[in-house]
């Protein structure tokens, strides 16, 4: 293999970043390959999915950097201390090219040394203060639960300007806030934890005050029982609008918002004229016809509410769906939210075909009439980039809907098709299903995920078993209504 420098290694091994697995076997190639992964390592060491609480060497790492007298101090409080901390000079700064801070990840490696939580808070310190001289800048950094204010800490301004990620709740108080907002107005992707029904202004000023930012995500965290101080959206909603001419992602889990008393959700989505990615869970959005018309995102690629009539959502999707790739509604609680479901949804369907040629993960619900099953055939025939089905249809006959179903899927199913969950809402018999299978041969293998708990008798998980020792199914799962409709 001829030999590749530093710059293409570096571009090779940041395509493997999430992949901690394979950049540690590619530190034991050689030293050049041990100097180019490093820094990719280490940018982020918070992010793989591996045990930190577990992780002693890491504990013993980071306190191994910190000064003497402050070893000596955490001695003097009792806090555990590796026993070898005297080690040889390091070949590498490894926290110089440090990145990021996650508050939750370091609590657990903290904990190695300590339970007690004074002891914690004191070393909790003394580590932000090390990652502080330590590292250039931050662009990542989850600050959930912190109860150190960094933002006063020496070089504080230099490394916090340039961070493009932040997640935080609002269990911190609004002063914190303030003071993230005098230095960090370059975020891109804000990430809210909502733990109180309180508004918070200075979240709203740390909006307010970021000069591109891109990618905006809230979720409610507080219970049902929890006083309703005040309004803890509206300011922010509000915040929003100001960002409209950069915001591209909107992700919003809300529990407690009224959409019929509370319109203001609705006059910011007509502002937010350039999302890509809109997504509003647990709230029923409703619009008026005017404000409907005003709905223009023209580079809109994801597009998922859970509950918003069916006329509304077509609406929507004719005048903006040429880029859609994900239409993903709710329809679990179909019979309450859907009252024309017969002529809404066949026009759902048709407006889809018409308009989504590139959509590849879709969720349908429609009744089993013959004028609904075409529709679906023909979608199936123009949507060709389709990977991924979610299919709630209402039937009296399940199984003749099963074969039905399975019937078009043999004949029309685009080539990408990958997935296919479904409710109890209509049955495949065995034979049906073995048909099927049959048919599928020679395309790519098919996960079927179902609520419906039949599928796990001894008959079908031998027929599924066989069909997957062939390559046609990669997975059969019998899951929850929930998952199958949430798991990404």
């Amino acid at each position: 293999m001829p030999k590749l420098n530093k710059d293409i290694l570096f571009l090779i091994f940041k395509e493997l970043q999430k992949d901690s697995k394979s950049l540690f076997s590619c530190l034991m190639v050689n030293r050049l390959w041990c100097e180019t992964v490093i820094p990719i390592l280490w940018k982020n060491p918070w992010c793989y999915d591996i045990n930190y609480r577990n992780k002693n060497s890491l504990y013993s790492f980071i306190i191994s950097c910190l000064p003497d007298d402050i070893k000596e101090s955490l001695i003097s409080q009792e806090i555990f201390l590796p026993s070898i901390l005297h080690q040889p000079p390091l070949l590498f700064d490894y926290l110089s090219y440090c990145r990021s801070i996650d508050v939750d990840i370091l609590n657990d490696i903290i904990s190695i040394g300590t339970s007690e939580s004074h002891n914690q808070f004191f070393l909790q310190l003394e580590i932000y203060n090390l990652l502080m001289k330590k590292c250039s800048e931050f662009k990542y950094i989850n600050i959930i639960s912190l109860q150190h204010q960094i933002f006063y800490f020496p070089g504080a301004k230099d490394r916090l300007e340039p961070l493009y990620e932040l997640t935080c709740d609002t269990s911190i108080g609004s002063s914190y806030f303030h003071g993230l907002a005098r230095f960090c107005q370059n975020i891109q992707r804000l990430i809210i934890i909502n733990k109180k029904m309180k508004m918070n202004q200075g979240l709203v000023q740390l909006i307010e005050n970021q000069r591109n930012l891109k990618y905006f995500e809230l979720r409610d965290d507080f219970n049902e029982e929890d006083f309703i101080q005040e309004d803890p959206y509206k300011e922010i909603f509000l915040a929003l609008v100001t960002k409209a001419d950069s915001l591209n992602h909107l992700i919003m889990f809300l529990n407690f918002i009224d959409c019929y008393e509370h319109t203001i959700i609705q006059d910011v989505l007509t502002k937010l004229h350039k999302l890509k990615t809109l997504i509003i869970n647990n709230v029923y959005i409703y619009f008026s016809e005017i404000k409907l018309k005003m709905l223009g995102y023209r580079e809109l690629e994801t597009f998922n509410i859970d509950f918003i009539s069916l006329n509304d959502a077509s609406v929507i999707i004719e005048n903006n769906g040429e880029h859609l790739r994900e239409i993903l509604l709710r329809y679990i609680d179909y019979g309450y939210w859907y009252d024309n479901l017969n002529e809404g949804s066949l026009n759902f369907i048709r407006k889809i075909h018409q308009n989504c040629p590139s959509v590849e993960y879709l969720s349908l619900l429609f009744p089993s009439t013959a004028n609904h099953f075409r529709e679906f055939e023909t979608l199936l025939k123009s949507c060709q980039a389709l990977k991924s089905l979610l299919l709630s249809i209402s039937t009296i006959n399940k199984e003749e809907t099963g074969r039905e179903l399975l019937k078009i899927l043999v004949r029309s199913a685009p080539t990408n098709l990958r997935e296919i969950r479904f409710f109890e809402e209509f049955q495949f018999t065995l034979k049906n299903l073995e048909t099927f299978f049959k048919n599928w041969k020679n395309r790519p293998a098919l996960t079927i995920l179902t609520s419906d708990p039949m599928y796990k008798g001894d008959d079908y998980m031998k027929l599924i078993d066989k069909y997957k020792e062939i390559g046609v199914v990669k997975e059969f799962r019998c899951d929850s209504e929930i998952n199958i409709y949430y798991e990404t």
